[in-house]
């Protein structure tokens, strides 16, 4: 049985795309690598040569997000039957090891024993755009090294047992909370001012086309222009992080075992997704990373 697949969801989202193939492609072959390709881009699909590329539909329709992690459910299931962990989110969201631990993240899973889910500490990389002024080429960490705890994003994403995973991925029905030391899942979205804004302009274009509320679309808020706010409001506003001493995060891990419990009578599980206030300079080693 192979060890690790890789599996996402895009549409238009090339300069994702392209590091979320970097990564995933370089580190477990874009063989092994399942790109969904919502609306059947020509980009999309060009971009992606070597993996396995789905197309399918793009045609506006609402409860999108239900829709898609339904579909991304039935994928995940189905991968298990010929890999033994499924590493599954965005586009915009990428697993990585510590080079601390040694290795990289292939040779992590394949001695990671199989029947359970890993939850990746969540870390947000932000454009400090007070004082990164280099352009992202072929890496990102590097030209940007902040990132701030991101408790919605330490995601229960690599999936070696039967279980269903709720619509965001945020929650699975797995009962035990595993977080290995030296996993990080890092969020990519802030990561680039520019690459921000365009993001944004496309997602507002589709929340616009489906048409309807946030609750009748059934897509997250940060889709909806009304909910946007100021761009560069927004990335200033990184600079009033408070700056951490050092590069500690066991404490957040810690956290999230001490807040674990059922989510109500829903099936899934749950810590404490609390937002904090601080920030990190990620240390040297992960320069070149992603």
């Amino acid at each position: 049985m192979q060890t690790a697949c890789a599996l996402t969801m895009v549409r238009d989202d090339a300069f994702f795309l392209k590091a979320w193939l970097r990564h995933y492609g370089g580190l477990l072959g874009r063989e092994n690598c399942y790109v969904i390709n919502h609306g059947r881009g020509a980009e999309v699909a060009a971009l992606a040569t070597g993996c396995n590329v789905i197309g399918i539909p793009g045609d506006a329709h609402q409860k999108f997000d239900q829709k898609r992690w339904r579909m991304l459910n039935n994928f995940v299931m189905g991968l298990r039957c010929y890999y033994q962990h499924v590493i599954v989110g965005d586009v915009d969201e990428l697993v990585v090891l510590d080079p601390e631990a040694g290795g990289d993240l292939k040779t992590f899973l394949d001695d990671m024993p199989p029947n359970r889910v890993l939850t990746p500490l969540g870390l947000e990389v932000i454009h400090r755009i007070d004082l990164e002024t280099e352009e992202i080429g072929d890496t990102i960490l590097g030209p940007r090294r902040h990132v701030r705890p991101a408790p919605h994003y330490s995601k229960p994403c690599i999936v070696s047992t039967g279980t269903k995973i709720a619509r965001g991925g945020h929650f699975t029905q797995y009962p035990k909370l595993h977080t290995p030391e030296h996993l990080y899942l890092l969020h990519l979205k802030f990561c680039d001012f520019a690459a921000y804004s365009a993001a944004m302009n496309r997602r507002n274009a589709v929340s616009a086309e489906i048409g309807g509320d946030i609750r009748e679309v059934g897509i997250g808020r940060h889709w909806f222009a009304e909910a946007r706010g100021e761009d560069r409001a927004l990335f200033e506003g990184f600079a009033a992080l408070k700056l951490q001493p050092a590069f500690e995060p066991g404490p957040l891990r810690r956290r999230m075992h001490r807040s674990w419990q059922a989510r109500g009578d829903t099936g899934y599980w749950e810590f404490d997704r609390s937002d904090y206030d601080s920030q990190y300079l990620l240390p040297e080693r992960f320069s070149g990373l992603v």
